[in-house]
């Protein structure tokens, strides 16, 4: 299969992209490492130039899966291109590379694209000095293709028709069983499809070989016609736009309901005429060669997805075959069996004395106590001697008490010289075993029986074979209709930008994602943050950021927050170490990348200004489940089904989820070990288990200061196989800037913050360095890595104090969600809410007053206009499908399990011992048991590929599922 431009080509893909010439450039992606798009833009028109390194150079009109994060490369060329417009776009002689002049004069830049070889992209300036290469290398010993070294232009060849006399050297010199194609391949320019199109054009076939059936001197002139007519192609390609072609192959596959006709029509090569060695296999004609290519290079992908489905199919129908003829070899075997057993019952009977007569002498012998060894010797001599009966004796089987007879029919000869013609009775001579212990007519009855025996197992394997063959059949159109349901689904189904993230959609509607790693980490925040989005994360070490997109700027539910809460502390050590903690939230401007004066931050880190809003305690339980994409038509259907609940609403919903978490039973998942339940708790060196701290809240008001606690980083050190719970003073205060604060985001390093709250006078200074009575105790209990006792006990009570939650206390609770975190509200706060409060009797959103900043934190591109649309496609994703949906795919969720209490299908994920990749295979098979699924339902999670069910589990995990022994009868 051709997937790489050659000479030809590229002179046709100039001439036909001269048309973009004065267009500016708007951006610039990635695909992938080397694979780029440049969007360019005239007025309306606007056109994207497809790149690709080594391969092909044309306009593309198909939508490319762009990177997320663009690279390096990408970065550097929006950097220098960006706004710039294309001057010219040329062949660097008859080599395969192309240059693209983008600006003018000093202003301007070149992207020289090299398609020979492994291929390069490189970004020069206007006097060809490297800004930046794709792949630096070194050619020879002195040309070197790296920064700040000249891109050297004088090493492209230049073409030209050869001379009659350099042809002639050429083929003189070249082996003797060499082929003429071969030869002028690797000394023209012109590519092996151009090169055997002329040649066959002048009757010189494909398999000519030099000094064979060719020679050089008497037919120079022939070749050389030919070479003139393939200067007249590229010469006549040069002056104008080329048609294209596409060439392809006819597979054969199996019928079925999509291909009828049992045919299927692979792409296997571009060009842009149509050859003569292609003229007679099937293709396809386009009015530009450009459309061509980027119909063969668009396709590619969902070719592989057919090819695949009808191997799948062939092997399902190659099954079939096999169990067909399995059937009609046991049906010939019986058959066979009844008539050899039927012919040797006949040549008993016809050679009756002849059969007892042996029968007589075996005995008579084995009567006379002779040895085994002794009667085998005495039948042999009588053979040799032509006995009349020991000469038919040809082997003795004396451990069975047989004997082989070598019988024939002796009324054959007898009906041969009589000249009948009735040769229906004749039998062939055959061997036939005989039991000493039977007579003639007994042994002849027993081959009868057996003959009998053989033709009732032929009707029973008859009877079976018409139910084994309909259930095979019934099995393999289910195989090939599975087949084609889950390709149909695979080219439906759609990669969304936020699934190469941690994800999920909040019961209340808000997409909420996070950062695999530290690069993923300030991707999120640098590319998809908005000052109107809330970004939450953990004081724990390996904490996910995580960011709630709010693209409608209003205040955001505290169940959304806590749920994102949950994630960020699910996906952070304390899922495998089984803490407890809480998480924060912040509005998105006031997360900054800029560190304070003598200050850096790493990767993954970030600046927060303001104050954070601490969340309570939540608890490391995740549920694993499927969204559904609906068909435009039932998404209206769906519209508002995860949304704000009222507070009878979120009433209702508690108790239905207290009452299926009583109905959960524990998942077994077989081949498991559960050797490290033993593990579950944190110990420490001496021992005791260690339980999460909760602060309490100051009970000491001062007017003229506000009292704030040190961040505390938690690290889990692992050593032996035992992990150790350290709580670690997050900085040192005499070390602290004043007005600022630290966090630890994904590194073992401190980043100082601003808290935006009052700080310690300098009168002040020896109570900030000397800890308070509960700082002391923690302290003491630091050195010794435990904790005070007593803290459990405050976990039994808080989680009694929220079991039955009236209104007041829900209220009490929104607020303690936006609160700072100290517990105490400061003066501004609240004269600011009871000035509210009068006017209009309006309530007051809780949170911090949202300040949007006078610039974003980043430039926004367009790509926020699919993010924004992806962001919107949202609402056509749903967990309960119903009966008059229309479902296209399912798409894997991994989210906080009461996020999930809506969902059709669900398992909890709690810390465990389970791999994931057994679990989410498990949880698939529980789903697909439940009786309320369809068939449809069924067909998308089967066609959810493994690494996808289980990419964004947390870790090892243990399942539990509700009416688990309902599902399982």
């Amino acid at each position: 299969m051709k997937t790489r431009f050659n000479t030809y080509d590229i002179i046709c893909i100039t001439v036909e992209l001269q048309k973009l010439i004065g267009m500016r450039v708007n951006n610039i992606y990635d695909i992938d490492n080397k694979t780029y798009l440049i969007r360019l833009q005239r007025s309306e028109e606007k056109q994207i130039l497809l790149l690709e390194s080594g391969n092909r150079c044309h306009i593309t009109n198909f939508e490319w899966p762009k990177n997320i994060a663009p690279c390096g490369f990408s970065m550097k060329m929006r950097k220098h291109l960006k706004n710039k417009r294309l001057e010219s776009l040329s062949q660097l002689g008859t080599d395969r590379i192309i240059d693209l002049q983008f600006g003018s004069g000093e202003a301007a830049y070149h992207v020289i694209l090299e398609l020979y070889d492994r291929g390069n992209i490189i970004l020069t300036d206007y006097e060809y000095i490297i800004l930046y290469v794709l792949r630096p290398h070194t050619e020879g010993d002195k040309i070197k293709f790296a920064v700040k070294e000249k891109y050297p232009q004088g090493r492209a060849r230049e073409g030209g028709i050869v001379s009659k006399e350099k042809l002639l050297d050429l083929l003189t010199k070249a082996k003797p069983v060499d082929q003429l194609k071969k030869v002028l391949v690797s000394n023209l320019e012109y590519g092996p499809a151009v090169l055997e199109h002329v040649l066959l054009k002048h009757n010189f076939p494909n398999a000519t070989k030099i000094g064979k059936s060719f020679n050089p001197t008497e037919s120079i002139d022939e070749v050389m016609d030919a070479i003139r007519d393939a200067e007249n192609i590229f010469q006549t390609a040069r002056g104008g736009q080329t048609k294209g072609y596409i060439v392809q192959k006819k597979e054969a596959c199996p019928v079925s309901e999509t291909n009828p006709t049992g045919e299927f029509y692979s792409n296997q090569e571009f060009h842009p005429m149509l050859f003569e060695q292609y003229s007679s296999m099937p293709h396809k004609e386009f009015p530009s060669f450009n459309e061509a290519v980027d119909e063969f290079f668009s396709s590619l992908e969902s070719q592989k997805i057919e090819l695949r489905a009808f191997q799948q199919e062939r092997d399902a129908m190659k099954k079939l075959e096999n169990v067909r003829k399995d059937h009609d070899q046991r049906l010939s075997a019986l058959e066979k069996t009844q008539t050899v057993d039927k012919q040797k019952a006949e040549l008993i009977t016809r050679n009756q004395e002849l059969v007892e007569r042996a029968i007589l002498a075996i005995q008579t012998l084995l009567a006379n106590q002779m040895s085994w060894e002794d009667i085998s010797d005495m039948v042999q001599e009588a053979a040799s001697k032509q006995d009349p009966v020991a000469k038919h004796i040809k082997r003795l089987k004396l451990e069975i008490n047989h004997i082989s007879l070598q019988l024939f029919d002796p009324y054959a000869d007898h009906s041969s010289s009589n000249g009948s013609d009735e040769n229906d009775d004749k039998l062939p001579p055959m061997v036939v075993d005989i039991d000493l212990a039977l007579s003639a007519f007994a042994n002849a009855r027993k081959y009868y029986d057996q003959r009998r025996s053989a033709a009732k197992k032929q009707k029973k394997t008859i009877e079976s074979q018409i139910k084994a063959l309909k259930s095979a059949e019934k099995k393999t159109k289910q195989t090939l209709k599975e087949v084609q349901t889950i390709t149909n689904i695979n080219k439906a189904r759609k990669t969304y930008w936020f699934e190469k993230f941690f994800w999920f959609i909040s019961s209340e509607n808000y997409l909420i994602i996070g950062g695999r790693d530290q690069q993923q980490n300030e991707l999120i925040v640098k590319r998809y943050m908005r000052p109107t989005d809330a970004y939450v994360h953990a004081d724990i070490h390996g904490a996910s950021s995580i960011i709630i997109k709010n693209p409608t700027g209003n205040p955001i539910p505290p169940k959304t927050l806590n749920e994102a809460g949950t994630m960020a502390i699910c996906y952070s050590v304390a899922w495998e170490a089984k803490v407890v903690t809480s998480a924060f939230w912040v509005w998105g401007n006031q997360v900054s990348k800029t560190a304070p004066t003598g200050e850096y931050l790493t990767t993954g880190s970030f600046m927060i200004r303001g104050k954070k809003n601490y969340l309570p305690p939540s608890h490391l339980v995740l549920g694993l489940s499927f969204l559904f994409k609906l068909e435009d038509g039932s998404v209206d259907r769906h519209r508002g089904e995860r949304r704000v609940l009222t507070a009878n609403e979120e009433d209702v919903m508690r108790i239905a989820d207290s009452a299926m978490s009583k109905d959960e039973v524990e998942v077994e998942i077989l081949d498991e070990s559960d050797d490290e339940e033993a593990k579950t708790s944190i110990n420490v060196d001496t021992g005791e288990t260690v339980e999460t701290l909760v602060p309490e809240e100051s009970n000491k008001e001062d007017s003229n200061i506000e009292v704030t606690f040190p961040e505390t980083q938690i690290n889990v050190q692992h050593s032996n196989d035992d992990k150790t719970l350290v709580a670690q003073s997050a900085y040192d205060f005499e070390k602290e800037p004043e007005g600022e604060n630290v966090i630890y985001l994904g590194d073992d390093k401190p980043i100082f913050i601003n808290q935006g709250l009052k700080t310690r006078s300098r009168g002040d200074s020896e109570s900030q360095n000397k800890p308070s009575k509960n700082e002391r105790v923690d302290s003491k209990k630091e050195n010794n890595k435990t904790f005070k006792r007593g803290q459990k006990g405050k976990l039994k009570k808080i989680k009694e104090k929220y079991k039955d939650q009236d209104e007041e206390e829900r209220k009490l609770r929104m607020e303690i969600l936006q609160a700072p975190g100290n517990g105490k509200e400061s003066k501004k706060n609240k004269k600011n809410k009871e000035s509210n409060t009068d006017k209009n009797k309006k309530p007051v959103p809780k949170g911090p007053k949202q300040i949007a900043p006078k610039q974003p934190l980043e430039e926004v591109d367009d790509d926020d206009t699919t993010v924004q649309a992806d962001i919107d496609m949202i609402d056509a994703l749903t967990g309960y499908p119903v009966t008059e949906d229309e479902l296209l795919f399912a798409v894997p969720v991994i989210a906080p399990y009461n996020t999930l209490s809506n969902y059709k299908f669900k398992v909890k994920l709690t810390p465990g011992t389970a791999k994931r990749g057994k679990a989410a295979k498990t949880a698939v098979a529980i789903f697909l048991k439940d009786r309320t699924i369809t068939s449809r339902e069924k067909d998308l999670l089967k066609a959810v590929k493994d690494e996808q069910l289980a990419r964004n589990l947390p870790g090892k995990v243990k399942l539990s599922a509700p009416k688990l022994q309902t599902i399982r009868k």
